[in-house]
């Protein structure tokens, strides 16, 4: 399988990026992981022509590419980040690349409840009519007091957390893989209908 995930701040130091970076190295025999930073895509706003910037159509290409797409986020006054919130503006409004992309939900926070609200409004965002992406359903990874939660190597140190990590990401793997062939012979099926005057 072959991942993007995105580090859904624009914070220099961040342990959802570090989290993403644990998950990039733990699971490199599984899967390829990708990280992408999104502090670099320009702020939203509806343009007056056609043109995509430069930066959101290497985000929509890369999603495009990918089997599927993890998404880290932590959680300011009970929501994501404005700066997660206007990439995924950008692909609503343009490429609409993650329309019916599986993609798996995790964060962290230095609280104990590990970006529980930001998660849950996240999965709201996704799910709205022009980004429609396939998210994996009864699945939080919910990382709290993330400041301790890695060594200087940057591996998590919380052995319950890393076990619960292992069984979700095999589980995305798996519902990555059922999602692509549903969609697939949902494909096949639409071309191949015929309609009464067809006959």
């Amino acid at each position: 399988m072959k991942y993007l995930a995105i580090v859904g701040t624009n914070s220099d130091v961040s342990t959802n990026r570090m989290l993403l970076q644990f998950m990039q190295k733990h699971f490199s025999s599984e899967a390829e992981i990708e990280l992408y930073e999104i502090k670099d895509l320009p702020a939203f706003m509806e343009p007056e022509d056609s043109d995509v910037p430069k930066k959101v159509e290497e985000l929509s290409q890369k999603i495009l590419n990918a089997d599927g797409v993890i998404m880290a986020t932590p959680e300011y006054d009970h929501a994501i980040p404005a700066v997660l919130k206007s990439a995924l503006e950008w692909i609503s409004y343009t490429t609409q690349a993650l329309m019916d992309k599986p993609v798996l939900i995790v964060g962290a926070s230095h609280g104990t409840l590990g970006s529980s609200r930001a998660q849950a409004h996240l999965r709201q965002i996704l799910d709205s009519p022009e980004l429609a992406a396939r998210i994996m359903p009864s699945s939080e990874f919910l990382l709290g007091k993330s400041q301790g939660a890695f060594d200087s190597a940057g591996n998590l140190i919380y052995l319950d957390k890393v076990s619960e990590l292992d069984e979700i990401f095999r589980e995305f793997v798996l519902f990555t893989d059922i999602t692509t062939k549903l969609l697939a012979e949902k494909a096949q099926n639409k071309n191949a209908k015929k309609f009464t005057w067809q006959e």
